[in-house]
């Protein structure tokens, strides 16, 4: 039997009247890739007139990670969103954030389907999930990426699919899918190395919760980078030549260490310049996204497999790999977040986690997520999963930015989300501080000399050496001198100048 006659099939317009006011949805996608793209607008295009008669509208919004324009931009542009978790990227709905319009719970990814599951955010009335085919007992093949749709196909108390024919059916080829049981009910995930498969190349839902299919042939709307700029190029220099060292001294085996790269162009930049070197040898990686610079260097040869939660790739890139699957299926492992961010397997499988900060204090503190302490850019989204348990922890961003208006080295972060406990190593286009072994003040004097820039450093070292004593030395005065300059002067520069 058909799918499509086993379930009544919908307009987007006929499920987006399903879905009530107040109600609590969970969307598909981790990034845009495998985000359900049909319903969510259908239910903006309804919020719309909705507003425009004066009836109340709103949801609560979860998803994997970050969506995209077809949910949060869309969204967010109709007032839709009232509450959101666990990350988002999207501009609109940022300002909404920031404004408190939108209550939004940031989260660190892998904990998001346990939490779920567990009921900590109440009911999930609907689930609108992305798929290339549900089969009547309930299976369902997901498309560019697994990330908590297995966890919300589960837990929602009615179910959309979302039937995309844009994508290829044989993504299912890469998927392992295992949902973890509550505890204390838990066993070891048996996962020894990236490619491994445990689980199933499908999710499943009770079909008597399925309560429509939606058909589109909509693509991910994935945007590609931009090229990288000088400061990535150095950053990547910096982070080729220390690894290259640790290998040297035998800290990392001769036939290397599983990565896992952040998204973004340092880091898509970073694993460039660690694929086309001659000295790295071929590796796996073991990370939450795959961006198209890893694509080329798996044609090339340079990546071997990798396992990830989502094909973050633009649609150029994804159609590349679409074209030529009997190369790429046995190459690629799609997993659940909840996997792919699994403490317990980045650490058994010494991952070296390579992720991007917005700031970092001169004691080895980063943050990744709030500007001044205050405005939410992103989230804090997997970092804090990889830098916590990683073998080796690095966390890059350029010395300064809005043409040295702001420092990223400053006296005291301004929020903190991956604390000196978790990070090792810190690097600029400056140059790299290697933290492991080193006190709080030895810290801050490796992180002024190699990662600050010439302009910020003379700041910093005043700083340092009036802060009298203490294990962080710190001077509760004059800490956040430079947020306040920012915030006053437009710049961080002592006086505005």
């Amino acid at each position: 039997m058909s799918s499509l006659t086993k379930f009544p099939k919908l307009t987007a317009e006929e499920a987006a009247e399903l879905i009530n006011h107040k109600e609590t949805v969970a969307f598909s996608g981790f990034t845009a890739a495998g985000a359900a793209k049909a319903v969510p607008m259908a239910i903006a295009d309804r919020a719309h007139l909705l507003h425009a008669k004066g009836d109340e509208y709103w949801l609560r919004v979860i998803t994997g990670a970050s969506t995209g324009q077809t949910i949060d931009d869309r969204l967010a542009e109709e007032n839709v969103i009232a509450w959101r978790a666990p990350f988002q990227s999207s501009k609109k709905l940022r300002k909404q954030i920031n404004s408190q319009k939108v209550r939004f719970v940031d989260m660190h990814l892998s904990h998001l389907p346990q939490i779920v599951g567990f009921g900590f955010l109440g009911k999930i009335n609907h689930a609108v999930v992305e798929a290339t085919e549900i089969t009547p007992d309930g299976r369902v093949y997901l498309t560019s990426s697994i990330g908590a749709s297995p966890t919300f196909l589960k837990s929602a108390e009615k179910v959309i699919i979302e039937i995309n024919h844009h994508h290829s059916v044989r993504t299912r080829e890469m998927a392992d899918i295992i949902t973890v049981p509550p505890p204390p009910n838990r066993n070891p995930i048996p996962i020894h190395d990236p490619l491994c498969r445990v689980g199933y190349p499908y999710a499943v839902v009770d079909p008597k919760k399925v309560i429509g299919i939606v058909e589109n042939n909509e693509p991910d709307h994935v945007k590609p980078f931009t090229e990288p700029g000088d400061h990535c190029v150095k950053i990547a220099g910096h982070v080729l030549e220390f690894l290259l060292k640790e290998q040297d001294r035998g800290i990392i085996p001769k036939d290397f260490l599983p990565l896992q790269a952040g998204v973004g162009n340092v880091a898509n930049t970073v694993m460039s310049s660690l694929g086309s070197s001659d000295d790295i040898p071929p590796f796996y990686m073991y990370s939450e996204v795959l961006q198209d610079s890893l694509i080329s260097l798996m044609e090339s040869g340079s990546l071997l497999g990798a396992s990830a939660c989502s094909l973050t790739l633009s649609p150029d890139v994804l159609k590349r790999v679409y074209n030529n699957m009997d190369f790429f299926v046995p190459r690629i492992v799609l997993r659940p977040q909840e996997i792919s961010n699994n403490p317990g397997i980045i650490r058994r499988l010494g991952v070296i986690a390579i992720n991007t900060a917005l700031e970092m204090d001169i004691y080895g503190n980063v943050n990744s997520t709030h500007i001044c302490g205050t405005d939410i850019v992103n989230g804090i989204g997997g970092s804090g999963d990889f830098n916590r348990n990683a073998y080796l922890s690095i966390d890059m961003c350029p010395s300064i930015t809005r043409d040295g208006k702001i420092s990223t080295v400053v006296p005291m972060c301004s929020h903190i989300d991956n604390t000196e406990h978790s990070v090792q190593i810190v690097v600029t286009e400056q140059g790299l501080a290697d933290l492991r072994g080193l006190g709080p003040r030895q810290r801050a004097e490796t992180i002024i000399k190699n990662c600050a820039h010439p302009m910020y450093r003379e700041t910093l070292q005043k700083y340092l050496k009036n802060s009298g004593n203490g294990h962080l030395p710190h001077d509760l005065n004059e800490c956040f001198a430079l947020h306040r300059n920012l915030q006053q002067y437009g710049t961080m520069l002592p006086d505005g100048n």
